[in-house]
């Protein structure tokens, strides 16, 4: 007796695989800024709009919450591309000489 969840070929073998595939939204990430002594705010704001095509203004109020709460959230991302944009924020920064901090976790 075969059990209930094992794959049959045959004629409905195509409707089975129908059945059970159900697709799912890729799992989110929010790449963070965290705040540090020595990167400059001019630096983050323009990170913020060159790496994350963030306005000018939407990208200030981020810096400000990196620089009074300790981090803050640049955006919502899938898995690929928030690590894409974290690796680019650390090139930058080291390119700057900068220790600024970038990482990204499940939304």
């Amino acid at each position: 007796m075969a059990r209930e969840n094992q794959f049959h070929f045959g004629s409905d073998a195509d409707q089975q695989a129908l059945e059970r595939t159900e697709l799912q939204p890729p799992a989110m990430y929010r790449v963070i800024l965290h705040n540090d002594h020595y990167t400059s705010m001019e630096f983050v704001v323009d990170i913020l709009v060159n790496v994350f095509h963030k306005p000018e203004s939407e990208a200030k109020n981020i810096m400000l919450d990196v620089h009074r709460r300790g981090s803050g959230v640049c955006g919502t991302y899938s898995y690929d591309i928030a690590r894409t944009k974290v690796t680019r924020v650390l090139a930058l920064a080291r390119q700057q000489e900068f220790p600024l901090k970038c990482t990204f976790e499940e939304a």
